[in-house]
């Protein structure tokens, strides 16, 4: 039974540079059952210290984590072999930056102010190897990407139609399709072809990297805004 248990603990190691929000924060991971906190650190040397002489499933970071060079943080863990996950700890929210970070890696984007049960949430779910990003994140980049000015010509393909792009903004809002339908008075078949064809596009299979891809700039967007819940 302790083999079993060990075997499914997702390891972790915490980097921010406030001490008592990383203390705090460890010891709360550390109560949670299936969560084993294996270091805790403020900067980016001591973490990579930890990442070369242990197993780590997710580091937990703040935002824009630099190592004394001056080298991204993440960058320079995966040079130096870490496989594992990073998931970013945001206090300040620019859109720029939280769409740098995803384009770096980051499996997800946790805001500070949010609750502590839900960061136990996105740890597990970020451990599955899907994505956690919190639903003001994806309203903010979302804003962003519809507010990008037009790029290239519809009609070669290098941007999505307007159902698409429409759809799109829909499950960028976490929306079901159902809901996407009865806010663009589509049908859910409907959303789903679109939902199919953005697929067929992009190469994925699941909504949630679809997700990714439209957070990390991978699709052009024109001028939809994303609708509201």
């Amino acid at each position: 039974m302790d083999e079993q248990t060990q075997q499914t603990q997702i390891r972790l190691v915490l980097v921010d540079d406030q001490a008592l929000f990383r203390v705090s924060l460890s010891r709360l991971l550390a109560a949670q059952p299936g969560l084993e906190v294996v270091g805790e650190c403020g900067t980016a040397a001591e973490a990579l210290e930890i990442l070369n002489g242990s197993s780590v499933d997710i580091v937990l970071l703040n935002l824009g984590l630099r190592t004394e060079p001056g080298d991204e943080f993440m960058s320079a863990g995966r040079r130096a072999g870490y496989k594992g996950r990073f998931l970013i700890i945001a206090g300040a929210v620019d859109a720029g930056d939280l769409s740098g970070a995803l384009k770096l890696g980051a499996s997800g984007i946790f805001l500070k102010s949010d609750a502590p049960d839900r960061l136990v949430q996105a740890i597990r779910l970020v451990a599955t190897g899907a994505a956690w990003v919190d639903q003001k994140i994806i309203q903010l980049l979302a804003d962003r990407l519809s507010d990008r000015p037009q790029l290239g010509d519809r009609e070669s393909g290098s941007l999505l139609t307007d159902r698409e792009e429409r759809v799109l903004l829909g499950i960028l809002g976490g929306l079901t399709n159902r809901k996407i339908g009865d806010n663009l008075g589509l049908s859910e078949s409907s959303v789903k072809s679109a939902v199919q064809q953005l697929f067929l596009r992009s190469g994925v299979r699941t909504r949630s990297q679809l997700v990714r891809m439209a957070l990390e700039g991978s699709f052009n967007l024109s001028r939809a805004r994303p609708p509201h819940p």
